[in-house]
């Protein structure tokens, strides 16, 4: 017999497996020998008092057999000589697009424009440590997208986007840890997201379809306003291929600016749309973990036996928009995510163990066509004009490098001008500058009232000791690719699918996944 349980228990109640057999017992009122295994579905952390509570919710086996580990793997068959579905991208939206296809009997041809995982890490040191950017290969282009090198978190805050337990068991398939099923907040890291992706692409030639790295868009073959295939640019060879299809799912990520120029310059239909931008801010992980955990100091270090890094989620309307915290990565690292010369950009990752000193998080303001309508010669690439101009401001603030303009947390809300600077996890360093001056009154104002408002929900948040590093600017695209609500395909181009983040239709590893997996099954609805 099998019954299934909710349990409210201690974080070391909850870390030690005898003593939850021990209360589903006595819950269940049954002899504890009569429990053959407890298994885990669901776990929670519930901080919002000083008594922090970790939430349960069990299956409880009583007098059956232990049940056998299930079995994430899929079956697939060769797909070698199927149609052919072209996917621009091998981030988290073609990746899943793909395996959706080989699974529907289709052969992607998968075109990547940067490097395999272990050949990105070449690019990722340069820019770390030599300030060099690879416009190819970098923490937003190559295999894995950008969530293969920042962070890895397989949450999302819509649950209307698909079915997230096919995307999670996928990436349990390929090498993940079984524990991201159960938590309220899965998280891969970036240390171990390489070798998962690495095994997804191993899937999808092993079943017959194609990966080709070092391969750039750089047109689209359109005959009676339908797809017929792309012209990629062999970027090691300098020499230009057509790849030949019917159907082409574009899911190139929020950062390949080209590829919007692209279609806007051949009268391909796209639109500008809201997005956010901000700072990313870093503090002492321990400061964060005592304002979570309700503790001093001196007791963080016992409160992290029994519970991981915390985390925090913020938000607060300030001047009629929304300021809130955005891919907050306990015991992390702020990165360099410029993908172009001339631009500094930040993100943050954390690896599994979230064990390093620091805790950050991008801190956005929602950005409306108002505020960028120096740029409205643009048209729908207005946005991402703007978006741009912030980046070199930080750029040159930083001093025409990858080094980035911060200041104090207090400082930037009180407007005064850091003298000095504590450490960072960013690696290729700091200049102390006058953000509160630098940033455009619609993103600093609101910026300086939503710490303040932070500040009052989290006593202690507000600190000098925390520092904000310019620029956020890449948490969504400025620019959406319409398609169709029932077929997906673009509204002027038979064929093309917008898909995923760069189109405006996900915004995480795990939307990304589940939307190229919707292509994919559009395209299959109609083979």
């Amino acid at each position: 017999m099998k019954n299934e349980l909710n349990l409210v228990l201690s974080p070391e109640e909850a870390a030690n497996e005898s003593v939850i057999k021990s209360i589903a017992a006595q819950q269940l009122h049954i002899p504890e020998s009569n429990i053959t295994f407890v298994k885990i579905l669901k776990r929670s952390i519930d901080a919002r008092s000083r008594n922090i509570k970790i939430n349960l919710r069990i299956d409880v086996y009583v007098n059956e057999q232990v049940p056998e580990s299930p079995n994430y793997k899929i079956s697939y068959s060769n797909v070698s000589p199927k149609t052919p579905v072209i996917v621009i991208g091998a981030g988290p939206a073609g990746l899943f697009a793909a395996l959706e296809l080989i699974e529907k009997g289709m052969k992607p041809i998968v075109i990547e424009r940067g490097k395999t995982v272990k050949d990105r890490r070449r690019d990722l040191a340069a820019i770390n440590k030599e300030g060099i950017v690879n416009p190819h290969s970098n923490y937003c282009f190559g295999e894995g997208g950008a969530g293969t090198y920042s962070d890895g978190k397989l949450y999302t805050r819509s649950t209307k986007r698909g079915d997230i337990t096919k995307v999670l068991e996928l990436f349990v398939a390929h090498g993940a840890d079984e524990t991201i099923l159960i938590e309220a907040h899965p998280h891969i890291g970036t240390n171990k997201l390489p070798k998962i992706i690495e095994a997804m692409r191993q899937t999808i030639i092993d079943n017959g379809g194609e990966i080709h790295f070092n391969t750039h868009l750089i047109d689209l073959i359109v005959k009676n306003n339908s797809i017929k295939g792309v012209v990629c640019k062999q970027l090691e060879k300098d020499t230009t291929t057509e790849f030949i299809a019917d159907s082409v799912i574009l899911a190139t990520g929020h950062s390949a600016r080209d590829i919007f120029e692209l279609l806007h310059s051949k009268n391909i239909l796209i639109e500008g749309k809201t997005f956010a931008m901000g700072v990313r801010v870093e503090h002492p992980q321990a400061l964060i973990d005592s304002l979570q955990y309700h503790c001093n100091l001196n007791e963080v270090a016992k409160k992290r036996d029994y519970l991981p890094a915390s985390s925090y989620s913020l938000v607060h309307q300030a001047l009629g928009r929304g300021v809130y915290s955005f891919c907050m990565c306990p015991g992390g690292i702020i990165a360099p995510c410029a993908t172009a010369p001339g631009e500094v950009v930040t993100n943050g990752w954390s690896p599994s163990k979230r064990n390093n000193p620091f805790a950050n998080s991008g801190i956005v303001v929602t950005i409306e066509p108002e505020d960028y309508q120096k740029f409205a010669s643009h048209g729908p690439l207005a946005g991402l004009r703007y978006q741009q101009a912030m980046e070199k401001m930080a750029f040159e603030a930083g001093g025409n490098g990858q080094t980035a303009p911060a200041q104090r947390l207090q400082d930037f809300v009180n407007g005064k001008l850091s003298p000095l600077l504590p450490d960072v996890s960013y690696q290729p360093g700091i200049k102390s500058a006058p953000l509160h001056e630098l940033l455009p009154p619609e993103i600093g104002k609101r910026l300086q009232l939503g710490f303040a408002e932070f500040g009052k929900k989290m006593r202690g948040y507000l600190s000098n000791d925390a520092v904000i590093v310019g620029v956020e600017s890449r948490t969504s695209s400025p620019v959406r690719i319409p398609r169709d609500k029932e077929t997906l395909e673009h509204p002027q181009i038979k064929g093309l699918y917008p898909c995923g983040e760069g189109a405006g239709y996900a915004g995480g590893i795990v939307s990304a996944a589940i939307d190229g997996q919707k292509c994919a099954n559009a395209i299959a609805c109609l083979k």
